[in-house]
């Protein structure tokens, strides 16, 4: 059961998919400190969960995140030497780049703000058709917020990273999908059961320890030379057919069944 104190629920749904889900529909999801602790708490526990090889983020209600709650704003308004913002503290987006396990956005609503960098950050966003995306930072006098500077150019280009950021503007789904923003726009009343089979697939087909190193790689070797990084994949080549999933893998395969992965162990 849940009550007025639980901003985000989470669940783990078969076969292995660990929803998060922000729970403030009255506000749209608006993000507050109190939402952004619960977040990263749920989060901690989806990644020392077994049971939870893929995660699913989404939001309660007709709203994904709009940004910061206003009454937060306010707050800091009123006393701007007390911090920066409500995402503060707890946790950082940028903890999804090590974060050992696939984190999908399923975007029901609009997401603006520190909403937008909350799906920046995860690794696919697939998107409601109809909604609309924004920074909106330059338009309530900020700058580019956690860390979103650093991940829109890589995802988009900096042409275009520029233009959302320094115009603030609002796009739709299907613009944002033509930018590679997002990785699909699907229709409203499908996106959970679209999001939900991809991510069933995930969990019943591919293996978790694969994941964690292939986020290290891609994440990685953004910031190293193509040199280095296929110099690093050999090493960890050499490395993955050595353990157990390797041999799992291609027996399935050879038996045409679904592969039995061990969950990943740090």
């Amino acid at each position: 059961m849940s009550n007025q104190t639980d901003l985000v629920l989470v669940s783990v749904e078969k076969p292995g998919i660990g929803v998060i889900t922000l729970n403030n529909p009255d506000r749209m999801n608006a993000w507050s400190a109190t939402m952004s602790a619960q977040f990263f708490a749920r989060l901690e526990e989806c990644r020392v969960n077994p049971e939870v090889r893929v995660v699913v983020v989404t939001g309660a209600g007709k709203g994904f995140c709009p940004g910061a709650d206003m009454d937060a704003l306010n707050q800091i308004r009123a006393n701007p030497a007390g911090g920066a913002g409500p995402a503060t503290g707890a946790g950082r987006f940028s903890d999804f780049i090590s974060y050992p396990k696939p984190i999908i956005a399923a975007m029901n609503g609009a997401a603006a703000g520190v909403g937008f960098v909350l799906a920046l950050f995860c690794d696919l966003r697939f998107a409601a058709s109809g909604i609309k995306l924004t920074t909106s930072f330059s338009r309530r006098g900020l700058i580019a917020e956690y860390g979103s500077s650093w991940a829109l150019p890589k995802l988009i280009g900096m042409p275009r990273a520029l233009d959302l950021l320094l115009s603030g503007r609002v796009i739709t789904a299907d613009e944002a999908e033509r930018m590679g923003l997002v990785n699909q726009v699907v229709p409203a009343d499908e996106l959970m059961s679209h999001v939900m089979a991809y991510a069933a697939d995930l969990a019943e087909n591919c293996c978790p320890t694969s994941w964690a190193h292939m986020k290290k790689q891609v994440y990685g070797d953004w910031e190293i030379d193509a040199d280095t990084a296929t110099t690093n994949s050999i090493h960890m080549m050499n490395a993955s057919v050595m353990r157990p999933d390797f041999q799992e893998g291609v027996q399935s395969y050879l038996d045409k069944r679904a592969p039995q992965f061990a969950p990943f162990t740090e």
